[in-house]
This record gives C-alpha cells, structure tokens and sequence, in this order.
C-alpha cells in the first residue's frame, strides 16, 4: 500500500498527535490518541474512521492494518508510517504500540438518553482516576451496560491512560456529560432504580431490590457520595468488608454493583 512516510521527529502531525497527551488539546481539538491495533480496529469496527493512522515497520503487512488503512483513507483521514523513535515519542514509552490511532471523540447529550435500551446504566460523580475510569468503562462493556454518564468535574475518558485501561470499549459505550444540577433534573424521570453506595448504609448491595433499568451512582475515590448526591437514590447500599480492608477500589465497586444489578 502506498503511504506517506515520516522519519522526523520534528514533523508537524507527530507534534500534534503527541500534544493530545494533554487535556487542553484534546478539548480543543475534539481529537483523542487510541493505542494499538486491535483498539484501532475496535474502532473501525464500531464506525469510527480514524483521522490519522501512524505505523511501524512491524506492523506493514499485517492484514488488519489494511482495514485500518481503509476505513481512515475512506474518511480522507492520514495514513502515515513512521519511525519507532516516532512510535515511542508519541506514545511516550520505550515500547510502543506499533499502531496509534486519532479519532474524533463522542459524547452523547443526557437528552437522547433512552434507559430502557439497557438493563443497566452507570453514573459517576467527580471521578478522579483516568485507570479507574476506563476499567469501569470496560466492565459497562462487559456487561451490557447502555453507557457511562459523567457527573460534575470528572478526569477526562479520552486521556491516554483512561483509553488504555478501556481496552478498546471506548468506542462502543456510549458516553454522557452532565453537571449536577442537570443530573438531579433528569433523575427524576427514571422509570427504574436508581442506586448508590454508601458506606453508612444497612442494605447489603446482594440484597437489595433493583428494578430494571438500573441506574447505579457511585461516588468518588476520595469521598464516596456525598449527601445531595445520595439523595437522588432510591436506595444506598453497602459492600460488606469481611477483612481488614475497609474500601474496595472504585472501579472494583462499580463492577460488583454492575453485576448485583445485571444477575
């Protein structure tokens, strides 16, 4: 296949794809850096074209780099091979992926929601952790979850860790953004459960009743839900601690939660 080849490390494009490593440029641009081949090609396959495609040598004659290839040159995207310096300047590690993606980021507004589209929904409040963001990003996936909805001033889903961690389910739950005052106006609606966890609370999450759709609100990895927040539940419930640890993980929670409520 016939591409452009970039040796330079000064280049225009990798200066560009490098600075969407921070948050102003990915805001500003609306662009988000995608790592690997197969989370490229979950792209493709869920009808992202990228805007830009970058490859090492390693991965020339690799067959799903032609899909790849197509879907970008078909959106009248870039398809570029580069250096493995470039690969490692771009990805910001010694081994690089040997395939990066740009691809345009999505967010869905809180309106088009539809909650019976799925027995289970996810809703965040400030989370702070772009690993544990795409973890439960992934684990919405897995499980069959209509999509992840952001409350308040979270860490970004399309940072370059977050994206990581998502394992290729960025692309294919959708994402929702939306400040508390707006979140607590369309609760309201919600035609099933909505619930929460709290450390204070007498319900097992095992033993609660959840009636479908679900929407499960968790709270940060700092200070768990706070009282407005808790407010806006249905029920609060609590995963029992049987050793000395007296927290689980954020993303571990939420996919406990996810699973109690999708049994």
């Amino acid at each position: 296949m016939s591409v452009h080849t970039i040796t330079s490390l000064s280049n225009a494009t990798v200066k560009a794809v490098r600075a969407l490593h921070l948050r102003k440029e990915r805001d500003g641009t609306g662009l988000f850096v995608a790592e690997g081949l197969k989370t490229v090609i979950e792209g493709v396959d869920t009808g992202h074209a990228p805007k830009i495609v970058l490859y090492g040598a390693d991965a020339a004659g690799h067959p799903l780099l032609q899909r790849a290839v197509e879907a970008t040159r078909a959106g009248r995207g870039q398809v570029i091979e580069v250096t493995q310096d470039i690969l490692a300047k771009v990805s910001r590690r010694d081994n690089p992926q040997a395939v990066v993606g740009v691809f345009e980021q999505v967010f869905q507004p809180l309106e088009t929601v539809e909650p019976q589209a799925a027995p289970c929904w996810v809703a965040l409040h400030r989370v702070r952790d772009p690993g544990n963001l795409g973890t439960i990003v992934r684990t919405a996936d897995a499980a069959g979850c209509g999509g992840v909805i952001l409350v308040g001033e979270c860490c970004d889903p399309y940072s370059v860790e977050a994206v990581r961690a998502t394992m290729g389910s960025i692309f294919a739950v959708p994402l929702i953004k939306a400040d508390e005052a707006r979140f607590a106006a369309w609760r309201g609606a919600w035609p099933g459960s909505v619930v929460g966890t709290l450390l204070s609370a007498r319900t097992a999450h095992s033993e609660a009743a959840y009636a479908r759709p679900t929407l499960i609100l968790m709270g940060n990895e700092q200070q768990g839900l706070p009282p407005e927040m808790a407010e806006l539940c249905d029920v609060n419930v609590k995963i029992p601690m049987r050793g000395r640890a007296d927290s689980l993980n954020l993303s571990v929670a939420t996919g406990v939660m996810i699973y109690a409520a999708t049994a």
